[in-house]
């Protein structure tokens, strides 16, 4: 039997060559001294920033491990960036995750999902036009030019294209020119512009779109935008964790996430704009129809 005065020698003597001993429950922390996350490229990188200053801190203090936050230029870079595990985990667009998800092969999965005012989990694309233009319906705008977002944004092209094809709009007959301005905020200032005639953007209700974050800081005037169009309902964008990282872990990212509106009042205001009621368990089934979209797109587009 070893007693306790020959168990601290051991480990004295162990410790005077560089040997740490191996404790049975070993914390994922161990591993993963700093995590990685990304965030979609929906608006201006200074302004992203600012907007997850507070998060990052929060997610440090309750992990009790560093954070550093992956900026892409892109939606296609935090997409890569995660395939290649450079990010522990991200919040994508509902089609960035599908996106995600098939070139990981399933290696990744949603965890949490912000809520309305009114706590439904949801938004819209929409087409959007100049509030002095001549356009009120989509038939307006045959032969005219419309932006999209960004190739792998859902309410800025994945959503519209699928649902446009499914009322028999094939939009790059429909209209006389489309092209994609990088973000949702650089296609609003390229419809004020004169460079586009439409764009699609996003909007969950009229306190909470793309364009009312824009007035709210002072990047546009208010009163310059109107839809004209609506999708059906999308699924909010996820926060998701990649699936083979320690049970724990995943585990650990989720509750913490999760308590983020109730635990840090300010950082959740600062997140949202004060717009969103909090966060919710979401599960992979949730975004099969966007998956759909994006397969279907992708077929379009190679055929």
């Amino acid at each position: 039997m070893i007693t306790r005065r020959a168990l601290l020698t051991s480990l004295a003597a162990a410790a005077a060559v560089g040997f740490r001993p191996v404790f049975a429950a070993e914390d994922w922390r161990r591993s993963y001294p700093t995590l990685n996350f990304g965030v979609i490229s929906s608006e201006n990188e200074s302004d992203r920033v600012a907007r997850h200053t507070r998060l990052v801190a929060y997610l440090e203090r309750s992990l009790r491990v560093s954070l550093r936050m992956h900026h892409a230029t892109d939606y296609a870079g935090t997409i890569e960036a995660l395939k290649a595990r450079k990010l522990e985990f991200a919040r994508f667009g509902p089609a960035a995750y599908a996106k995600a998800w098939l070139v990981t092969g399933g290696k990744v999965e949603p965890v949490a999902v912000e809520t309305d005012k009114d706590g439904a989990v949801g938004y819209h694309s929409v087409v959007a036009v100049r509030a002095n233009s001549p356009y009120h319906t989509l038939d307006d705008l045959k032969g005219k030019t419309l932006a999209w977002a960004d190739p792998n944004s859902t309410s800025g092209f994945v959503a519209p294209r699928f649902f446009l094809r499914e009322s028999g709009i094939e939009a790059d007959r429909f209209f006389g020119r489309t092209g994609f301005s990088g973000s949702h905020e650089n296609s609003v200032i390229a419809l004020l512009n004169g460079t586009y005639d439409a764009v699609v953007t996003w909007w969950t209700n009229e306190e909470r779109s793309n364009v009312a974050r824009m007035e709210g800081k002072g990047m546009i005037p208010p009163g310059q935008v109107r839809n004209i169009w609506k999708s059906p309902k999308l699924p909010n964008s996820p926060w998701t964790v990649r699936t083979d990282l320690p049970d724990d872990l995943r585990r650990d990212v989720k509750t913490v996430l999760l308590a983020l509106p109730t635990a840090d009042p300010q950082g959740w205001k600062e997140l949202t704009d004060g717009k969103n009621k909090g966060l919710v368990e979401i599960t992979h089934k949730d975004y099969e129809p966007i998956i759909r979209m994006v397969e279907a797109n992708l077929k379009e587009r190679r055929s």
